[in-house]
């Protein structure tokens, strides 16, 4: 009845980083350390992870002569969201 939720999403600025990814495809790391209100320490942990995983492209490159760090997600990223979603509104229904 109720099936098991990806650690990796399972995880409150992983679940953040992904959920600001699947609108938007690709952001700066400065972009979502704003907008998740984490540490560029704890965020680029947590980046890594999601990275290891598959879910996230990481790139890294110079613009004007500063470093720029993009994050962009993956389809494995976007179909594992999407399941993570599926399965939450299992738990929910399972409840009414």
């Amino acid at each position: 009845m109720f099936k098991d939720l990806d650690p990796i999403l399972h995880s409150q600025l992983r679940l953040a980083v992904m959920s600001l990814l699947i609108g938007i495809k690709e952001a700066e790391f400065t972009f979502i350390r704003e907008k998740t209100n984490a540490t560029a320490g704890n965020l680029s942990v947590q980046v890594q992870k999601l990275k290891d995983a598959g879910y996230i492209e990481v790139i890294k490159q110079f613009k004007n002569n500063y470093p720029q760090t993009i994050c962009k997600i993956t389809p494995a990223g976007v179909a594992a969201f999407e399941a993570y979603v599926k399965a939450l509104k299992g738990y929910l229904k399972a409840g009414k």
